[in-house]
């Protein structure tokens, strides 16, 4: 994930973030030190993952060292197109920034056409992380490891569901690569956001659900769900005792 500005703005290294932030001037004041008023950050996703969740701990950080408000403006929607397309039609003073990930690389594939050039009216700023992703299952379910979600999957095909986050996220192209390297079918069910994945799973709608550990967390600490495995290529150290895809003999 990273911040960007529009394109008129100078590219920043991302060791200069907030260097940069701090000590840049606001066009056409030059005694003026930015920010010298409220900067929005805005987010292609709803509220409740990873990415809104990300950027909630930044904006605050932000606020904190610089002095000014830094807030997170949510508007999900048409693949990312709606924020994407707020923040290159906004003037390029750095008061207006957003927060994208993969899916807007992806965006260009899955579009005749976009409103905005993903690779010319936006310049990044940082990366704020990189992030793995869990395979969750309710906690009641049959599936006690990801080997098992597996053989089932493959002596019923079609007959399972899997919830991800919008179509072209790197969750629904996770369950896609998931799906394509374990040889399996199964049905990928896109909801707008985090929360509405939870609720499916929960409802049972969805037997499985693919997205970030700190989206989940809370569900997993009261116990509504279980952890069959990790998309990364070696056990995380926040979650040593969950076992990687690798591990259950399929490698994302």
């Amino acid at each position: 994930m990273a911040f960007v500005v529009r394109a008129r703005l100078r590219p920043l290294s991302p060791l200069l973030f907030a260097l940069a932030i701090a000590t840049s001037q606001h066009p056409g004041r030059a005694d003026a030190k930015y920010p010298d008023r409220p900067v929005r950050i805005v987010l292609p996703f709803v509220a409740g993952g990873v990415a809104d969740v990300t950027a909630r701990v930044v904006a605050e950080k932000l606020s904190e060292k610089l002095g000014q408000r830094f807030y997170v403006e949510n508007q999900a929607g048409a693949g990312g197109i709606v924020a994407e397309r707020i923040v290159a039609s906004s003037p390029p003073h750095g008061y207006t920034l957003a927060l994208l990930s993969n899916g807007t690389a992806v965006s260009v594939s899955l579009f005749k056409t976009l409103p905005y050039d993903p690779r010319k009216d936006f310049v990044p700023i940082s990366s704020l992380g990189l992030f793995d992703f869990i395979f969750a299952t309710v906690e009641n379910s049959p599936f006690k490891t990801l080997s098992e979600f597996i053989a089932t999957a493959k002596a019923k095909p079609g007959s399972l569901n899997v919830g991800t986050i919008n179509v072209g996220s790197t969750q629904n192209l996770s369950a896609e690569w998931f799906k394509t390297a374990a040889g399996v079918d199964f049905a990928i069910i896109p909801y707008r956001g985090t929360p509405e994945i939870l609720v499916g799973l929960l409802q049972g709608d969805v037997v499985l659900a693919i997205d970030s550990y700190s989206a989940m967390k809370v569900n997993l600490a009261e116990g509504k769900l279980r952890v069959l495995a990790s998309s990364g290529a070696a056990r995380s150290e926040a979650t040593p005792e969950l076992a990687t895809v690798r591990e259950s003999g399929r490698r994302l």
